[in-house]
């Protein structure tokens, strides 16, 4: 195995079956050995608010207190993901599901309720990726939640972007690596135009001028991260035009 390619894909896409299904298509598509990533915040705010639970978001972020916690183990790890593996087995492609705490993966830290308490949210302090190298070998595509663990019987919320980012970093280390960022916008964009090349000062550029806003700013601080440790090529791209090497925008350094 000397290639692999780290495939995140948004929560909305997961909320809508038609979508999925077009996505799941494309990635079983794909050549090569591969890694999946997934979200499905907009369903556990659905689910929260059935029962009860007003989902609080702070900057964008969400905040994860105990009952938060249940919900998005539940929804992440169990429908979300089954549905996602289901899928994938239906399509001809092995794969299984994982959060960080299975095989020790991904473990994370509390992060410090100061000076804002986000209750319990991971950042991700070490990745392991001989069991997911293992999976690969075999052609079994390991299908990853947005779940840590805190090595003391904690699950932690952590963000499904940053375990992309950091996945591929580590599987660069030993194996030429792709990170793709999948979501359903045609890219970054500047005046309605995707832009197809963006380097690390363009963006510091656009940033500063809030052309670059909001969620996307984090997306495009884990994509550079990425290419400082070795990761061999970052887009951010319509899940849609997953296999088309044409579209979307691919960073620079």
């Amino acid at each position: 195995m000397n290639q692999v390619k780290v495939v995140k894909i948004g929560g909305k896409v997961a909320e809508e079956d038609d979508d999925l299904d077009d996505f799941l298509t494309e990635f079983v598509k794909m050549k090569g050995h591969k890694v999946l990533v997934h979200g499905g915040g907009v369903i556990a705010n659905k689910l929260a608010e059935k029962l009860g639970i007003k989902p609080k978001m702070i900057d964008g972020r969400r905040v994860t207190d105990r009952g938060t916690l249940d919900i998005v183990t539940m929804v992440y790890a169990g429908l979300v993901n089954k549905k996602i593996v289901a899928k994938l087995q239906a399509l001809g492609q092995n794969a299984v599901g994982l959060t960080g705490a299975d095989l020790n993966i991904i473990q994370a830290t509390k992060r410090n309720p100061v000076p804002i308490d986000f209750g319990w949210v991971g950042d991700i302090s070490s990745v392991k990726v001989n069991w997911l190298k293992a999976f690969l070998e075999q052609g079994i595509v390991p299908v990853i939640v947005p779940l840590t663990h805190d090595g003391k019987g904690n699950m932690l919320n952590t963000n499904a972007d940053s375990i992309a980012s950091y996945v591929a970093q580590k599987l660069a280390d030993k194996i030429e690596t792709e990170l793709i960022m999948c979501f359903d916008q045609p890219g970054v964009m500047e005046n309605g135009t995707v832009i197809k090349h963006l380097d690390f000062e363009s963006y510091q550029g656009l940033k500063k001028n809030k052309i670059i806003t909001d969620g996307m700013i984090p997306k495009l601080q884990l994509g550079f991260k990425a290419l400082e440790e070795n990761v061999a090529k970052v887009t951010i791209k319509n899940f849609n035009s997953l296999n088309d090497d044409t579209k979307g925008t691919t960073l620079q350094l």
